[in-house]
């Protein structure tokens, strides 16, 4: 019987669980997603073959729960650094700044090649983790032009063409130092085609 890690069966299967995404985060960083194997991942995890088979069965079924974990965890770090700007221009700008460095931290394959490499109801579980982002986006716009701070506009146009805007690698595939001066560029771009008024 393997080894339990933790103090219980749940706490076990979790140190489990977050070996495995740090070896997944860590290759895909190294490696891209394509050249990734549970083999490999269960190596660098220090689990054996069966170990890893019995958390996921398949690599397609540990794409999927890494993506929902990672997703959560954003969420919830966009919520609490948008609520800590009042402004809904301040927080637009936090939104767009937090959305291209999640695209630079991670080395997943964009949304049309997960649904190649997905099948559709992995890639419909993982699609969902963008509602509650989108609609953060859609309150921070819909708030702004309430309060007179954006000019009023369709928020189904704007929210497409924003979320294309943000997802455009090459924003961001610069060299480390000039990361900052390109996500900066940007900000300035989305906060101008959205007609932000300055007040000057």
């Amino acid at each position: 019987m393997p080894k339990i890690i933790g103090g219980s069966l749940n706490a076990h299967r979790e140190q489990v669980r977050q070996r495995v995404f740090t070896a997944l985060r860590n290759q895909l960083y190294e490696r891209g997603f394509d050249a990734i194997t549970l083999a490999g991942v269960a190596a660098e995890a220090e689990l054996g073959r069966t170990a890893m088979y019995n958390h996921f069965p398949d690599k397609e079924s540990l794409l999927v729960a890494f993506v929902e974990e990672e997703a959560a965890q954003y969420v919830r770090r966009l919520e609490a650094a948008v609520d800590a700007a009042a402004d809904p221009v301040d927080q637009l700008a936090v939104f767009v700044r937090l959305q291209l460095r999640a695209l630079a931290e991670y080395h997943l394959p964009p949304g049309s090649a997960l649904a190649t490499t997905l099948g559709p109801a992995s890639y419909r579980r993982i699609a969902a983790h963008a509602d509650p982002i989108t609609q953060r986006l859609r309150t921070i716009l819909t708030d702004g032009m309430a309060a007179g701070r954006l000019p009023e506009e369709d928020p189904d146009l704007l929210i497409p063409m924003i979320t294309s805007a943000l997802a455009s690698r090459q924003i961001i595939d610069v060299p480390p130092e000039q990361l900052d001066a390109a996500i900066a560029g940007a900000v300035r771009f989305i906060l101008r085609a959205v007609g932000v008024k300055t007040g000057k």
